[in-house]
């Protein structure tokens, strides 16, 4: 399979060794010293573009490779405010698969999450929090894993309704204390707490090969598709 990567950094380097180990071809690399190289021309012999960049680019790079006709794989966060535009797009026969975290074990406790919402629901006496730590590096706070679990507690509590990101005493908002350090991949803690006790679920990435692996396994689940695809559809949960 031909894969383009559109970002060149940290991941995607990580990215281009998984991917190359698989037996793939990395037919073309995208990052900010030749970003005029995107273009539809460029990407016309390519199967699936993998896409790690920041949130002011990541909306222009989907549409180059929309009017390419190329599948699109991204883990790039902080730009869903256009999230409707792309999933309407896909509706529409192009193809984009999204995740705010591409690991497999992050997936799992996304479910996870859920499942501890759901059941804590009818015990008042408990109040849940979140922490997330990352490198000095991340671009966005809080990260888009965190705001998917945000989102995972949301949904499944009656009295949470919001998020905040900071400390709120506000018994409708979900605290989430955003922190960055060192060269942290990242960990993230959900705690519920009451006067007498706490639970909490932790997932700590010791590296980014987690990450990669899955933005790979992606790539290849998504030649030959149309529409709007995320870790769910990959892992069949």
């Amino acid at each position: 399979m031909k894969i383009a990567l559109i970002g060149y950094g940290r991941m995607g380097k990580e990215i281009e060794g998984i991917a190359r180990d698989r037996g793939h071809d990395i037919a073309l690399i995208i990052d900010q010293n030749n970003q005029a190289d995107l273009t539809v021309d460029n990407l016309k012999n390519v199967d699936v573009v993998i896409e790690f960049t920041n949130p002011d680019s990541a909306y222009r790079n989907y549409m180059i490779c929309f009017e390419a006709g190329v599948p699109v794989v991204s883990g790039t966060t902080g730009w869903l405010d256009q999230l409707d535009e792309v999933k309407s797009l896909c509706e529409k026969g192009k193809a984009f698969f999204y995740a705010s975290n591409f690991s497999l074990g992050v997936n799992l406790f996304f479910e996870l999450n859920k499942k501890l919402a759901q059941l804590m629901s009818g015990f008042d006496q408990y109040n849940v929090d979140m922490e997330e730590i990352h490198h000095i590096h991340k671009l966005d706070s809080p990260s888009g894993t965190a705001l998917t679990l945000a989102e995972g507690v949301l949904e499944n509590h009656p009295v949470k309704n919001s998020w905040v990101e900071g400390l709120s005493t506000k018994d409708s908002e979900m605290s989430i204390v955003a922190k960055r350090h060192g060269a942290v991949p990242g960990t993230h803690s959900i705690t519920w707490h009451s006067e007498v006790d706490e639970i909490q679920i932790q997932h700590q990435a010791y590296s980014r090969k987690g990450f990669a692996l899955g933005a790979v396994l992606a790539a290849e689940f998504m030649p030959g598709k149309s529409g709007f695809f995320g870790m769910k559809d990959l892992l069949k949960l």
